[in-house]
């Protein structure tokens, strides 16, 4: 079955990032000059996903206008002469095909994905989360879905990750099927060093049954109420085949301050007229400590 639709939680308050997110969603806080969540638009389109549902929050509709048309716009830059910003301009208004739905109160990622559950339908789906942007030739979502077409079960997105980062992490135990490929067996939300049964950790990618939706119902809401999207994908995992798949490709976390600015650096360093200047100011800043 082809995978038609992904769902992208963007209700989150950002709160890592104040001031800055304070007015402006983090969602569109720029990777050099493009906001993150076009990255992640681009990965579902490139994977061949053409409708994306946002899950939403209070403040957050400047997500949704970023993918839409602004006329006023396009005939300012037309009359300055900037033809080539007003075809980028057309390209993000009609890169994706956008829905989206209201997550009213912040109950977790679970909850959020549960709100899309009218919309997405009785059919498989993609999940990708705005926090996690993965540089590969292949697109991430792509590599999961190429399981899926395999499987025709869920399959959720892994990296391994160092002993004291597990705590960030819903980590994974599985018994491994490949070099990249595991059947998951359990699932563990931020375990502490020492007591994980992995350092296998799940990132932002997921390509899930649409069975997730009955089950994340029943999910007994853990600290501050929050619905857990790793607690429904663990009792998926005890009816139903769930395969962990070690992706292909860098990884950013740009939820965390320090991967942000790594990210920023990285896609600097991807475009041909920043590369030099970058690298000469990396250089001499390094030079002066």
């Amino acid at each position: 079955m082809k995978i038609k639709k992904a769902v992208i939680p963007v209700a989150g308050l950002g709160t890592r990032f104040l001031p800055a997110t304070k007015t402006v969603p983090k969602e569109l806080l720029p990777i050099v000059d493009i906001p993150a969540i076009q990255y992640v638009a681009q990965e579902a389109v490139d994977s061949g996903i053409a409708e994306v549902i946002f899950v939403t929050g209070r403040g957050k509709d400047s997500i949704e206008d970023h993918f839409d048309e602004i006329p006023e716009l396009e005939q300012v830059l037309e009359e300055r002469g900037q033809t080539e910003m007003v075809e980028s301009l057309r390209r993000i208004a009609e890169m994706i095909e956008v829905v989206s739905v209201r997550q009213k109160r912040p109950l977790g990622l679970g909850h959020a994905v549960l709100c899309a559950r009218d919309l997405v339908g009785n059919e498989p789906f993609a999940v990708l989360l705005s926090d996690d942007l993965i540089d590969s030739p292949s697109p991430c979502i792509r590599q999961l879905l190429d399981i899926f077409d395999e499987k025709g079960e869920s399959v959720i997105a892994l990296r391994r990750v160092l002993e004291h980062e597990v705590h960030r992490y819903g980590i994974v135990q599985g018994r491994q099927l490949n070099s990249r490929l595991y059947e998951v067996e359990n699932m563990v939300e931020k375990p502490r060093p020492g007591e994980t049964p992995s350092r296998l950790a799940i990132i932002g990618r997921y390509i899930l049954r649409p069975e997730i939706f009955s089950l994340l119902e029943k999910v007994t809401p853990g600290r501050g109420g929050e619905i857990q999207l790793t607690d429904g994908i663990s009792e998926l995992a005890r009816q139903k085949k769930v395969y962990g798949y070690e992706f292909e490709g860098e990884h950013y976390d740009i939820g965390d301050k320090l991967g942000f600015v790594k990210a920023t650096v990285a896609y600097a360093l991807k475009r041909a007229e920043l590369e030099r200047p970058v690298r000469e100011y990396l250089r001499a800043v390094i030079s002066k400590r």
